[in-house]
């Protein structure tokens, strides 16, 4: 199995954005608490392209690892390949112990699981990216309804739910050419 995994931390003031106004006087979206947020992780199903979303209320290498295990255990048995950035979660101490348990007397060939970086500060290499900004953007289409974060939260949800978005083209990545 093969994910490339990236984390999304949604704002309720992400559901404000540019918008084109025909009158003169900018309309105003009262927002009760803007510093509200919602942490989620990601996963893109190379292979399949199926996403994977969970709620976490922060990204940090507890919630990473769990993450990763929820993954495992949606494969059982399987070996599975991370691709993800390099934030500091991703190779912090609790998935450093997570992947000795998972790897240990293993040779690199046989590893469980097996994490690769993409470059630093090259958000363009994760195609994970394109999927957060078409749903936040999606949002920003709905700001209407977004009277509370609560709301926010569950449209952002329904839209992975009914995969309102599009899966971007890995021909444009030119790390994942070779799996095409």
């Amino acid at each position: 199995m093969v994910y490339i995994i990236d984390e999304c931390h949604l704002l309720w003031d992400d559901i404000c954005g540019y918008l084109w106004n025909f009158i003169k006087e900018p309309v105003k979206i009262p927002l009760l608490n803007p510093k509200e947020r919602q942490t989620y992780y990601g996963a893109l199903d190379l292979l399949t392209k199926e996403f994977i979303l969970d709620p976490y209320p922060q990204g940090n290498g507890e919630n990473t690892v769990n993450f990763v295990t929820q993954l495992q255990q949606r494969n059982p048995g399987a070996k599975i390949l991370l691709i993800w950035d390099g934030a500091s979660y991703h190779r912090g101490e609790e998935m450093k112990k997570f992947l000795t348990q998972q790897n240990q007397e293993m040779t690199p060939e046989e590893w469980n699981v097996t994490c690769h970086r993409f470059a630093p500060y090259a958000p363009q290499e994760n195609p994970v990216e394109a999927i957060w900004l078409q749903l936040k953007n999606l949002l920003r289409r709905f700001y209407r309804f977004g009277k509370s974060f609560a709301i926010v939260k569950r449209l952002f949800q329904l839209f992975v739910d009914f995969k309102l978005f599009n899966v971007p083209n890995f021909k444009n990545y030119d790390a994942f050419s070779q799996f095409i």
